[in-house]
């Protein structure tokens, strides 16, 4: 019974003034860079960094994510469409079958990881500073950014869950009436958890430069493989597929995680030796 079940149909907006909404996916995306640069900040000036240098690596990561982000969700979601509308994969609007301002729909997590990768990599050409300590600092802090971005998903009714006969199914009234698994709260508390472990780990057990990387994404994308089971597909042509989309990109990221903290599991450097390139 739909009594035994949590109702969902929270509006888009904390505050709509007309002329100005506060979208929840715009606060949560907001505060998941916030967050994320009061804990890289700290993790600088615990390794004697200038912290200058932060509003340079904020502007670098931003656009390395939302870049990535919005070209894999065109590339490997919906790559038919875009291939016949390229100009869409950067405008907020699309011209067909009228014009409308929508801003940009789509963002896949596996593009923003590598977009935030490549970004890092100019970074740390441009500053002198070494690639792999760069990204485990960034890597710190992505599970905590990845929760809020959830929860975001979450508040818009987006990444929906199987339908479930548990009784904290949530029924999301924008979709359908029918009880499903809150996937996107479970991979915000699963992120959560995540970034608290690491968080551990990097103070008590330091390791070479790089470990915390490949510990990061081994443990967010196996956890992405098997919470995809639950979720309903993304895109139409995924239907009847053994593995989505989601899950066979994540097998890279599983296998390339292994490997670095294989190759890194040494003891570590001096701090200050490696931050900086030699």
């Amino acid at each position: 019974m739909l009594i035994d079940t949590i109702i969902w149909n929270p509006g888009d907006s904390l505050i709509d003034l007309g002329f100005f909404a506060l979208r929840y996916y715009s606060l949560c995306f907001l505060l998941a860079f916030v967050a994320s640069y009061i804990v890289v900040k700290k993790q600088f000036v615990k390794h004697h960094l200038p912290v200058e240098l932060m509003d340079s690596l904020t502007i670098y990561v931003v656009l390395g994510t939302l870049i990535g982000a919005r070209l894999g969700h065109c590339l490997f979601y919906d790559f038919a469409y875009y291939a016949k509308h390229p100009l869409e994969i950067i405008l907020p609007f699309t011209f067909t079958p009228e014009f409308k301002i929508t801003g940009f729909q789509g963002l896949a997590s596996h593009g923003g990881g590598l977009g935030i990768m490549f970004s890092l990599y100019l970074f740390s050409r441009k500053f002198k500073l070494n690639l792999w300590f760069l990204l485990d600092q960034i890597a710190l802090v992505v599970p905590l950014a990845g929760m809020f971005i959830r929860l975001g998903n979450l508040m818009n009714s987006e990444i929906i869950g199987k339908p479930t006969g548990e009784s904290w199914g949530f029924v999301f009234l924008q979709v359908d009436k029918i009880p499903r698994h809150p996937a996107q709260l479970y991979e915000a508390v699963a992120y959560l958890l995540i970034f608290i472990f690491v968080y551990q780990v990097m103070k008590r057990y330091p390791k070479a430069s790089g470990y915390t990387f490949g510990l990061v994404i081994f443990l967010i994308f196996c956890f992405r493989m098997g919470i995809e089971f639950i979720k309903e597909d993304q895109s139409a042509f995924e239907a009847g597929m053994l593995l989505n989309m989601g899950q066979i990109l994540s097998i890279p990221f599983i296998l390339c995680g292994l490997t670095i903290m294989y190759l890194k599991r040494g003891k570590p450097e001096a701090p200050e030796k490696a931050a900086f390139i030699r």
